[in-house]
């Protein structure tokens, strides 16, 4: 005696409403609490103890040979002054160097240009000086144009450790988020619940330009007069709070 399985396929309903159950959400899933979301910001100041200064030997001659005798012997003593200034090595990087032919453009009597002359060369040797002791900026900056520095002097100041400022920022930023939502509930007349998210975003650091901080007084009379200012970090964070009625 022979045993045959008989397959009988499924109604198209049945079919439907299997993949409705297998699919489909819980029937008693919890609805979203409604929340009251806010951003905080807040920003903390200090005098900056560090500054990157830029400046650069610019040396001219006939011969190229002669120009970079020249800006090299130069450059050798500005780097020398900077190392008896207390400069680590590490904080001197040459930034920038280049060597470019110098041309005139003669014109006749008649205003029509002449092909270019080549009258000299051009070498140009950039240095970035990493200043930890502030009060010794403007000193190092004079001596560097008196050994020769004659181009550049781009200077940016910046704070060396800013852990703490951004610890400072984040209560702030935290602070300031709940004081908002607190505001928000009270106007709305609802009651804040426990906190359900919070982010910080991506903070920076900027320079505030401000004149408090001037000239030390223990500086050379003949060095260049500096103003740090002062530089801040500023930290935004996103909160978001529960609605508890």
């Amino acid at each position: 005696m022979k045993l045959v399985s008989v397959f009988r396929p499924l109604p198209c309903a049945a079919l439907l409403m299997a993949g409705v159950m297998a699919f489909s959400p819980a029937a008693h899933a919890e609805p979203e609490r409604p929340v009251i979301a806010v951003t905080g910001t807040g920003q903390a100041s200090a005098a900056p103890d560090m500054a990157m200064v830029s400046f650069s030997v610019v040396t001219q001659e006939k011969e190229a040979r002669a120009a970079l005798s020249g800006n090299n012997a130069a450059m050798a003593k500005v780097l020398e002054a900077m190392k008896a200034q207390g400069i680590e090595p590490r904080d001197l990087q040459t930034s920038g160097f280049a060597i470019n032919p110098q041309y005139v453009y003669p014109q006749n009597k008649e205003g029509e240009n002449h092909p270019p002359q080549l009258v000299g060369y051009q070498v140009a040797n950039t240095l970035s000086v990493r200043v930890r002791q502030i009060d010794k900026l403007g000193e190092i900056l004079d001596q560097a144009v008196t050994l020769g520095v004659n181009q550049g002097g781009g200077i940016q100041f910046s704070i060396d450790k800013p852990e703490a400022l951004q610890e400072e920022a984040r209560k702030a930023a935290v602070a300031d988020a709940m004081a908002k939502a607190r505001t928000l509930a009270q106007a709305a007349g609802i009651t804040l619940g426990k906190v359900v998210d919070l982010r910080e975003q991506a903070g920076r650091m900027e320079p505030v330009p401000m004149m408090a901080r001037a000239m030390a007084k223990d500086m050379a009379a003949e060095a260049v007069p500096v103003a740090a200012g002062e530089s801040s970090v500023t930290v935004n964070v996103d909160m978001q709070f529960e609605i508890v009625n």
